[in-house]
Order: structure tokens, then C-alpha cells, then sequence
């Protein structure tokens, strides 16, 4: 092996040491600033007083599981979905950047 070689190497694992232990240390110092019981990205970990006990509120129609696709169903599902339809088109302008606006939110 080349002289050449020999450093490439040297420096490939270098460089992954050094990336191993600057994770590590970061790890160690987001667990114990206690920033990892913040953390939010994780849905559930650590819930707010106001989510313990809440389940999903579904506002569209759902089919039966253990039934079988009838035209009543499917007349069923098609009034629920024009009931979302006419509550997007009440809106005065649904595409419009004021309906992300921080009142509109109620941010």
C-alpha cells in the first residue's frame, strides 16, 4: 500500500471518530439539559393536560370495515363529502394567504 493510501484512510477514520464522538456529546448535552422531554416531535411522549384522554375526532364519513360496498354507502359518502365541499366554497376567498393569518388560526 501506497503512502498515499495509508493516509486516506488515516483520515477516513478520523473523520469518522471525530463525527461519532460530536454526535455523542450532543446527544449527551440535549438529554441532560432536559430538552429531550420537550420534544415535541414525538407525539404522545409527553402529552399536555389538555390531550391525556382525548381520541381523534374524524369529521368525514367512514365505511364499515366488515361490510360491503353498496350503492347506499357510497350515497351515504357522497353526502358527507358535499357537506366538506359547500363548507370550503361558504369561504370568500379558501385559496387565499389571509386564510393562514394568525386570527383566521386563532393563534
Amino acid at each position: 500500500m501506497t503512502r498515499g493510501g495509508r493516509n486516506i484512510i488515516i483520515m477516513g477514520t478520523l473523520a469518522v471518530a471525530i463525527a461519532i464522538a460530536s454526535t455523542s456529546v450532543a446527544l449527551v448535552v440535549y438529554h441532560n439539559s432536559g430538552d429531550i422531554y420537550l420534544d415535541r416531535s414525538r407525539p404522545g411522549f409527553l402529552p399536555d393536560e389538555n390531550e391525556q384522554g382525548q381520541e381523534e375526532e374524524t369529521d368525514g364519513y367512514e365505511f364499515d370495515e366488515n361490510s360491503s360496498v353498496t350503492k347506499e354507502s357510497l350515497d351515504e359518502y357522497l353526502e358527507s363529502f358535499d357537506k366538506q365541499i359547500k363548507a370550503v366554497d361558504s369561504y370568500s376567498s379558501p385559496f387565499d394567504a389571509e386564510q393562514l393569518s394568525d386570527e383566521k388560526l386563532g393563534i
